[in-house]
C-alpha cells in the first residue's frame, strides 16, 4: 500500500498541472478569437481596396489610351515636319553647293567629295520622287560638272606631279655600282605620298559612283609618258655622261659572266678583207686610232646604253605596276599596264631592231664584227627575259612575243654573221699587195684569232646562236638524246659548246687553208715557209694564251700537236733554202788531195768557187732575210740557232779541210768571213734594224 503522505502530494501535482493546462487552454481559446476578428478585418479593409482598384482602372485606361494617341500624333507631326525639310533641303542642294563645286576640288578634296555626295543624293531623291521636275535637271548638270572637274582634278595631279625619273636614281636602281658589296634596294616614288592618297581617293569615287573608265586612259597616258620619257633620259645621261660611262659597262655590269675569267670586248673588231685596213690597228681593244677609236667609242655608249635600258625599263615597268595597283580597279589592271607600257617598249624593241637591221646591212657589206655588238644585247636580254616575263604576266600575247622575237633575230642575224665570217676566211683572196712583204703574220690571222677570242666572253650566247639555227647537221654533231628536240631553248649548254668549240675549228681549218693559198704568192719558197711558219705559230700561241685552245679541245683533242707538226715542218722548208750556200762546201764535191800538195788550176779553181759560192750565198740569203720577219723571239732564236749550228758546223769543216792548201795568193779575197763572223751574221737575220 501507498503511504497516505505520498498519495496526498501526488494529488496536489496532479491538480497543479490540471490548473496549468486549464490556464493554457483559455489563453489559447483567446487567441483564436482575437485573429478571427482580425482576419475579418483585413478581408474588408482588401474587398474595399479591391473595389478603389476597379473603380481607378475603369478612370485610368481611357485617359491613357488617350494619352498614347496623342504622343504617335504629335510623333508623326515631327516626322512630318522633319522629311518636310529634308526635302525642302535637296530644292536647296543646287544653290548651297554651287560656290564649292564651281572653285573645284583643288585643295580640299574632301570637302568637295562631301558636296558631290550631297549632289548625288538629291539627284536619287527627284529621280525616285519626282522625275519630270526642273529642279532633277539642275542637280544632275550640277553633279555632272562636279565629276568633270574631279576628272580634271585626276589629270592635273597626275600630271603635275609625274616626272621622269632621274638616270641616276634609275642606275641605283638597276644596281649601276657594282662597287658597293651590299646592294640597297632603291624604291621609287612616283608621286608624292599626299598627292597620291588623292589620285587614290578620286579614282575610287569615279569607279563607284562616276561610272567613268575615261580617267584610266588619262591615267595610262600621263604614266607612259613619263615611262618613255624616264628611259629617253638615261639613254641621254650615258651620252653626255661618256667619259664616265665606263664605270656601268654593260660587259662588266652583267652579273650572272659566261667566263668569269675574261672581260668582254672594249669595241667590236673589224675583220679584214673588205673596207679595213688593221696593219697598224692590230688589237683595237688596247689602242685608239684617230676616228675609228671615236666611233667605237661612240658604239661603247650606245651599247652600255641600250643594255641599261632594258634593264631599266623592266625595273621601271615593275615599279608601274606597283603603283597602278594602287590607283586601277583591278579587273582593268591588267591591260591598263598593257597599254602603259607600250610606247617604251615599242621604242626599245625598235632601237633592238634597228640594231639588227644595223648588222645585217654590215654583214651584206662583209663586216662581220657587227656580231659582237649584239652578243652583249642578246646575253643581256637573255638574262633578262625571266624578269621580263615576270613583269609582263598578263598582258596581251602581242606583248610577251615581242622580247622573244627580238631575241630570235638576234640570234638568227648572229649566226649568219658567225657562218659567213667562217666563209669569208675560207675565201678571203689572194691579193698580192696585201700580202706582208716580210712574211710576218697577215692580218686575216691575226683579226681571226682576235674575233675568236672575243667570243669566249660569250660562249654560251655564241654557242645557243648556233643552236638556235640547229646547225648540228652543218657540223655532224651527235645529238644526244636530251638534246635532239628542233627549240632552240632545248639544247642543253654542253651541245652549244660542241657546237661552238666546232665552229671555232672550222674557222681555223677555213684560216689555214686560205694561208696555204696566200703563201703561194710568194715566189721564195723561204719566205713563204717563214709566212706560214710565223701564222701558225701566232695561232698556237693565241690559242694557248686563252681558253680557246680548251673549247676546241671539246671536239678535236689534237689541235696542240698538229700546229707544233706544222711549225716544225714549215722551220724545216726553211731550213732548206740554206742548202744552196751549204751544199759549196759539201765533202763530195771538193776533191781529195794531200795537204801541202801543188794543185792543178782546175783543182785551184773548184775551191775558189766554193769559197765564192759559198760567200755570195750567205751574202745574198743574209741580205734578203735580214729584212724578213719573225715576231715571236722565242721561235726567231730558235730558228737563228739551229741555223748556226748547221752553217757553222758545215763551215769550221770546210777551212779546216783548206787550211794547208795553197789555192791563191789572195786568200783573204776569198776567205772574207771567220765563222764567228758566219754566225754575227745568221744572229741578224729577221731583223730590219741590224
Amino acid at each position: 500500500m501507498i503511504p497516505t503522505e505520498d498519495a496526498s502530494a501526488r494529488k496536489r501535482e496532479i491538480e497543479e498541472k490540471l490548473k496549468q493546462e486549464q490556464e493554457t487552454l483559455s489563453f489559447i481559446r483567446e487567441s483564436l478569437e482575437k485573429s478571427d476578428q482580425l482576419t475579418k478585418g483585413m478581408v474588408s479593409i482588401l474587398s474595399s481596396f479591391e473595389s478603389r482598384l476597379m473603380q481607378l482602372e475603369n478612370s485610368i485606361i481611357p485617359v491613357h489610351k488617350q494619352t498614347e494617341n496623342l504622343q504617335r500624333l504629335q510623333e508623326n507631326v515631327d516626322k512630318t515636319l522633319s522629311n518636310m525639310d529634308h526635302v525642302i533641303s535637296y530644292y536647296h542642294v543646287a544653290k548651297d553647293t554651287d560656290k564649292i563645286i564651281r572653285e573645284g576640288p583643288a585643295g580640299r578634296l574632301y570637302e568637295y567629295l562631301a558636296c558631290i555626295a550631297k549632289i548625288q543624293k538629291a539627284v536619287e531623291y527627284f529621280q525616285d520622287n519626282n522625275p519630270d521636275s526642273p529642279e532633277l535637271n539642275t542637280v544632275k548638270a550640277r553633279f555632272e560638272k562636279g565629276k568633270e572637274l574631279l576628272e580634271a582634278e585626276f589629270r592635273s595631279l597626275l600630271t603635275r606631279y609625274s616626272k621622269p625619273v632621274p638616270p641616276v636614281l634609275i642606275l641605283d636602281a638597276i644596281g649601276g655600282d657594282e662597287d658597293m658589296e651590299v646592294q640597297e634596294e632603291v624604291t621609287l616614288e612616283h608621286l608624292p605620298e599626299a598627292v597620291l592618297q588623292d589620285i587614290i581617293c578620286i579614282s575610287a569615287w569615279l569607279v563607284e559612283y562616276g561610272r567613268n573608265q575615261d580617267f584610266m586612259n588619262v591615267y595610262f597616258q600621263v604614266r607612259s609618258s613619263q615611262l618613255d620619257r624616264s628611259i629617253k633620259g638615261l639613254k641621254e645621261h650615258f651620252r653626255k655622261n661618256s667619259a664616265t660611262s665606263a664605270i656601268h659597262s654593260p660587259a662588266v655590269q652583267t652579273k650572272r659572266k659566261e667566263t668569269p675569267t675574261k672581260k668582254a670586248p672594249k669595241r667590236p673588231v673589224y675583220i679584214p678583207g673588205f673596207e679595213h685596213d688593221l696593219r697598224g690597228v692590230k688589237h683595237l681593244s688596247d689602242e685608239k686610232h684617230g676616228a675609228t677609236a671615236g666611233k667605237d667609242d661612240v658604239l661603247d655608249i650606245e651599247i652600255d646604253s641600250y643594255i641599261h635600258c632594258i634593264s631599266a625599263f623592266v625595273k621601271l615597268a615593275q615599279s608601274e605596276y606597283a603603283l597602278l595597283t594602287e590607283i586601277i580597279p583591278e579587273h582593268h589592271q591588267k591591260k591598263t599596264f598593257d597599254s602603259l607600257i607600250q610606247e617604251a617598249l615599242d621604242n626599245l624593241m625598235l632601237e633592238g631592231d634597228n640594231i639588227v637591221s644595223a648588222a645585217r646591212r654590215a654583214i651584206m657589206r662583209h663586216d662581220y664584227s657587227a656580231v659582237l655588238t649584239i652578243f652583249p644585247i642578246l646575253r643581256h636580254l637573255k638574262q633578262t627575259k625571266p624578269d621580263f616575263d615576270a613583269t609582263l604576266q598578263g598582258t596581251a600575247a602581242s606583248t610577251k612575243n615581242k622580247l622573244p622575237a627580238l631575241i630570235t633575230s638576234m640570234e638568227t642575224i648572229g649566226a649568219k654573221a658567225l657562218e659567213e665570217f667562217a666563209d669569208s676566211i675560207k675565201n678571203d683572196p689572194d691579193k698580192e699587195y696585201n700580202m706582208p712583204k716580210d712574211g710576218t703574220v697577215h692580218e686575216l690571222t691575226s683579226n681571226a684569232i682576235l674575233f675568236l677570242q672575243q667570243l669566249l666572253d660569250f660562249q654560251e650566247t655564241a654557242g645557243a646562236m648556233l643552236a638556235s639555227q640547229v646547225l648540228g647537221d652543218t657540223y655532224n654533231i651527235p645529238l644526244d638524246p636530251r638534246e635532239s628536240s628542233s627549240s632552240a631553248s632545248s639544247y642543253s649548254s654542253e651541245f652549244s659548246r660542241k657546237l661552238l668549240s666546232t665552229y671555232i675549228y672550222k674557222v681555223l681549218g677555213n684560216l689555214q687553208l686560205n694561208l696555204s693559198n696566200k703563201a703561194k704568192v710568194y715566189e721564195d719558197p723561204a719566205l713563204r715557209a717563214i709566212f706560214l711558219h710565223n701564222n701558225y705559230n701566232y695561232i698556237l700561241k693565241s690559242l694557248e694564251k686563252s681558253e680557246l685552245i680548251q673549247l676546241v679541245a671539246v671536239t678535236v683533242k689534237k689541235v696542240e700537236s698538229s700546229y707544233r707538226e706544222l711549225i716544225e715542218q714549215e722551220i724545216q722548208n726553211y731550213q732548206r733554202s740554206w742548202l744552196r750556200v751549204t751544199e759549196h762546201l759539201a765533202e763530195r764535191n771538193i776533191p781529195d788531195f794531200q795537204p801541202g800538195a801543188k794543185l792543178k788550176d782546175k783543182e785551184r779553181q773548184i775551191i775558189k768557187d766554193k769559197f765564192k759560192g759559198f760567200n755570195d750565198g750567205l751574202e745574198e740569203l743574209c741580205k734578203i732575210q735580214k729584212g724578213w720577219a719573225v715576231p715571236d723571239k722565242e721561235q726567231r732564236d730558235t730558228i737563228r740557232h739551229a741555223q748556226k749550228r748547221v752553217v757553222s758546223l758545215t763551215y769550221k769543216a770546210f777551212l779546216q779541210r783548206c787550211a794547208n792548201i795553197s789555192f791563191t795568193k789572195n786568200p783573204e779575197k776569198y776567205h772574207r768571213y771567220s765563222p764567228e763572223q758566219v754566225e754575227d751574221m745568221i744572229d741578224r737575220l729577221f731583223d730590219t734594224s741590224a
